[in-house]
């Protein structure tokens, strides 16, 4: 049976191959909706990249909600500087047909939950998690209805990659991910520690592009435009493949290695906002409130997205 999940996302190149490999995988993914958060790009080109993807996936039926505008109490940063001013530079996608949805997207995520099983929905984030932490600040109920929450976010062995100690997502918005840590959920956490080892090298690339399909061909320039950045930044052959790390540990979890810890959200120093202080060799008695990937099996994660990518339009 199908797995209910709702994706919350700031597409975003990386993001953007991870719902396209959600919406490739119906057997094993019942996409409910997709709700937009500011976060890469502001909140009006999110939505449009979301409503791109479902169209260039062939799956319109997928509906789109707009979600916070920018986070709580803090201005919004972005990050064109690596995706691009609109967000998904490289391809030349049209513009949607497709319309988003009225409901605002921290009310779709409320109403979705509360009207399914308790343990029914997996929550995908791949942004800063604003919505999620709102939605749970306005229906506390629902962070434990969730089966969990599972997301890209955060680094420990590797440090950050917006300042030296925050990951991009939680930094923008840290009280929110803060939040959402002490929520109560079950989380699992796809870090920098092991998105910084899925790197789309120019063979890995060629690969989507060798599909011969819409999609393949998208994916590819997508991630020949964002590689760009991250390969004179880091100096790998290949840039981290972030948010797919997702999406694959929901459809392949063997793919990966985890270990139950603590984490904390630091926003109060200045020089280490939106650092996740992860208790990995288990030094305090703190509650153990996430389970942390550590590494991943980058030739099948590799592998995994590129037949998915190949079963689209």
């Amino acid at each position: 049976m199908a797995q209910k999940v709702i994706f919350d996302t700031d597409p975003g190149q990386d993001d953007a191959v991870a719902i396209l490999t959600a919406l490739a995988s119906p057997d094993e993914i019942e996409l409910l909706g997709i709700v937009t958060v500011a976060g890469n790009i502001p909140l009006d080109l999110t939505t449009r990249n979301a409503l791109k993807l479902v169209e260039l996936a062939g799956r319109p039926e997928v509906p789109v909600y707009p979600g916070c505008t920018k986070p709580f109490g803090r201005s919004l940063v972005t990050a064109e500087h690596v995706h691009g001013e609109s967000g998904l530079d490289g391809p030349d996608l049209p513009e949607p047909v497709t319309k988003p949805k009225e409901t605002h997207g921290v009310d779709f995520l409320i109403e979705t939950v509360r009207a399914h099983e308790p343990g029914a929905i997996r929550l995908l984030c791949l942004g800063p998690l604003t919505n999620v932490a709102l939605a749970f600040a306005k229906a506390p109920d629902i962070a434990k209805r969730l089966k969990d929450i599972v997301l890209m976010g955060g680094g420990y062995f590797e440090g950050g990659n917006i300042t030296p100690t925050a990951e991009f997502n939680i930094y923008v918005d840290p009280e929110a991910a803060s939040a959402v840590f002490r929520s109560g959920a079950a989380i699992t956490v796809l870090p920098l520690d092991v998105t910084h080892f899925m790197r789309s090298t120019k063979e890995r690339i060629e690969a989507f592009r060798a599909l011969g399909n819409r999609s393949g061909e998208a994916v590819a320039a997508m991630l020949s435009f964002s590689e760009r950045f991250d390969v004179e930044k880091y100096n790998w052959e290949g840039a981290p493949l972030h948010d797919p790390c997702v999406t694959a540990f929901v459809l392949k979890p063997e793919l990966f290695k985890t270990r139950h810890v603590n984490v904390e959200i630091e926003t109060g120093s200045p020089l280490t906002r939106g650092m996740t202080v992860v208790d990995y060799w288990g030094v305090t008695d703190r509650d153990k409130n996430a389970v942390w990937v550590r590494s991943g099996d980058s030739d099948g994660f590799f592998q995994l997205l590129t037949e998915r990518i190949g079963r689209l339009p």
